[in-house]
């Protein structure tokens, strides 16, 4: 795997003041436990649905548990749509996780169709029910490297992580896959471009190498 400095990307010294990772709040998902996680790498996260300290962060980081339709109502009924979008475009390292990964897109077949954040044409698809396949995918799978990416300096491609879900993403653009993962077919689990790193499966987790990758973001800018 090549190493940091062939990358476009930095990491930042870890100072007291100078960065602060923003976990948003839309009242749905595993919040204080993608915090602790933070915490137990020494990196300073706040739980927050408030646009001045999601545009004050350094880091934004979009967690997610349960149902895409009812998210997407919930982050137009906080007003958080705009501030997510406005924190993309900002430059600023940008962590979506599980269904936070899946918001990402411009729509999912979950219960319906329903339109996503369309920050990457794709779309949101359910495991097929004609495979002997046990829905939702939930537990250790292994997650293979496609390319170098910052966030996953220090982890072994083919290591095993942590799944809970029973859609995956296609997204219309394959060379924005960071790593793929095989249930039944292969899935895109993870794509990172420019300052977005988001992923299926949850790092908060996936103990030792899910505490690396969220030290990684931590430090990258």
């Amino acid at each position: 795997m090549a190493g940091s400095a062939q990358l476009r990307y930095c990491y930042r010294s870890l100072g007291t003041d100078d960065y602060m990772i923003a976990i948003i709040d839309y009242g749905m998902g595993n919040l204080r436990s993608v915090s602790k996680a933070f915490e137990a790498v020494g990196h300073q996260a706040i739980v927050t649905r408030d646009t001045a300290s999601i545009q004050n962060a350094s880091h934004v980081v979009l967690p997610g548990v349960g149902a895409f339709g009812d998210c997407m109502t919930n982050l137009r009924q906080y007003g958080l749509i705009e501030p997510i979008k406005a924190a993309i475009q900002s430059g600023k390292p940008f962590l979506g996780i599980c269904l936070g990964f899946q918001l990402l897109f411009t729509e999912s077949e979950e219960f319906g169709c329903h339109e996503g954040l369309d920050i990457f044409p794709g779309k949101v698809r359910a495991f097929s029910k004609d495979q002997a396949l046990k829905v939702p995918h939930m537990g250790w799978n292994q997650v293979n490297i496609q390319r170098p990416c910052p966030v996953f300096e220090n982890i072994a491609d083919g290591s095993n992580w942590y799944f809970v879900h029973s859609f995956f993403v296609d997204p219309a653009d394959t060379q924005i896959a960071a790593t793929t993962t095989s249930y039944g077919l292969p899935f895109t689990s993870s794509i990172w471009k420019d300052n977005v790193l988001a992923c299926q499966f949850h790092p908060e987790k996936s103990q030792a190498v899910g505490l690396q990758l969220m030290k990684n973001f931590g430090v990258w800018k």
